[in-house]
């Protein structure tokens, strides 16, 4: 896996980008326009003459790449102003940066020119990490790009400052995947990241589960007895509060963005009274001592972290899948009750159910308004985990029956379990 460097800015807000796809790097003007129905119209606009290519139904992706591949095909670079017919004489086929044959708009600065659209970039990455571009929260060192390189061994892990940024790199195909903790065995879930689920259109293809190994990190030369404060992701102190305290640290505790983030911080402030709880890769890469090793309450601290992408894949029963789902109940008398016996009455094991808040409806009236109905202040969105593949004929089943006491269901995505075996004593990290 290679990362981008702590010395190269990690990606930011995405508000300013365009959601178009990467034809627009090809130098001359390219237009795609995509209808509800799928018509795909690609020109390439000439000085003189506008052609048409592939201008027809797109059924699919692999239509999308074939159009592309024969535009690539019929765009001819101007990378040379001379070309030697079989006389060996030399043919004129540019005069001032103006193809003589297909009477190109010329470019100003072509040795800037952006390396032409081919079907590489818009072939599908191997599912085994190959040139994929894998986004996390964080800074390098942070145990999101270490889930990143496990999950996609031979990735590019792109840094982003923020969660909502991640979802965003994947939606504007800056990424291919993205990979974010959605909980921890001793913190529980990381409620943003649900929220995030509900609000972007991307899908899980897959989970690992990383065990974590904190360390208490500091300045070389620093002591325990020199500091005054501990900086780290909120998740990172309450998982090591106790173990904190053992140590005769009772100073202040302040929450940042990320673990490796806090370490950066500390080397790039020179702060000698302050601590960070993160990795000890997050100490090789800004010069940082551990002062102490392994400061989790528990040795069994594992973060379980999801696989997004933009499109789902196909769901198999030849191995163990686990399938995520959201909806929000009907009114009525135990539904929530009947909906989870869909699951129970099919021996279906549920391995998670989390609620948030229904943030567009958080309070409505209940009952006759007109003779002082009540107000229900909370309306709630479900998360639930169950093993077993949508191509599961169980699963079918059991949804269809949950739809009838649904009104919003939404399939997350149904992706390969973790089947990683690990113990409470390995160190990732």
């Amino acid at each position: 896996m290679s990362s981008i460097t702590p010395s190269k800015p990690i990606l930011k807000s995405l508000s300013y980008l365009d959601t178009t796809p990467k034809l627009l790097s090809i130098p001359w003007k390219i237009h795609r326009q995509t209808k509800r129905s799928q018509i795909c119209n690609i020109r390439a606009i000439y000085k003189q003459e506008s052609r048409n290519f592939s201008a027809g139904v797109v059924s699919n992706r692999a239509d999308w790449q074939t159009s592309c591949a024969i535009l690539a095909s019929n765009v001819v670079l101007q990378q040379s102003d001379k070309k030697t017919d079989g006389s060996g004489n030399a043919e004129i086929v540019s005069i001032n940066g103006v193809h003589r044959t297909l009477d190109l708009v010329p470019v100003q600065q072509e040795t800037n020119l952006p390396k032409p659209l081919s079907i590489t970039d818009l072939s599908p990455a191997p599912m085994h990490g190959s040139q994929l571009r894998v986004a996390y929260q964080g800074v390098p060192g942070a145990y999101s790009e270490a889930a990143a390189g496990k999950a996609y061994p031979n990735c590019v892990a792109i840094p982003c400052d923020q969660f909502e940024v991640a979802f965003q790199a994947v939606g504007h195909w800056i990424a291919d995947r993205a990979v974010l903790p959605v909980e921890n065995s001793l913190g529980g879930s990381i409620h943003r990241n649900y929220d995030l689920l509900l609000r972007h259109n991307l899908h899980i293809v897959g989970e690992v589960q990383l065990p974590v190994h904190h360390c208490l990190l500091a300045l070389p030369g620093v002591r325990k007895e020199d500091l005054n404060r501990v900086i780290s992701h909120p998740q990172a102190l309450s998982q090591c509060e106790s173990t904190l305290t053992k140590l005769g640290l009772n100073v202040a505790r302040e929450a940042v963005d990320d673990t490796a983030g806090a370490a950066e911080f500390i080397a790039t402030h020179n702060l000698r009274d302050t601590a960070a709880i993160a990795s000890s890769r997050a100490a090789e890469l800004y010069g940082l001592q551990i002062l102490a090793d392994g400061i989790q309450d528990d040795s069994s601290n594992v973060t379980r972290f999801v696989m997004l992408a933009r499109e789902p894949i196909i769901p198999r029963t030849d191995r163990p899948f686990k399938t995520s789902i959201v909806f929000a109940h009907d009114e009525g008398m135990s539904v929530l009750f009947k909906v989870l016996a869909a699951f129970a009455f099919r021996n279906i094991s549920l391995t998670k159910i989390e609620s948030r808040p229904y943030k567009n409806r958080p309070i409505r009236v209940v009952g006759d308004a007109s003779t002082g109905g009540t107000a229900k202040h909370f309306e709630y969105m479900f998360y639930i985990d169950f093993e077993a593949s949508m191509a599961d004929p169980r699963s079918q089943k059991a949804l269809s029956e949950v739809q009838e006491f649904t009104s919003f269901l939404r399939v997350l995505g149904s992706y390969p379990m973790d089947m990683t075996p690990w113990s409470p004593s390995s160190r990732d990290l």
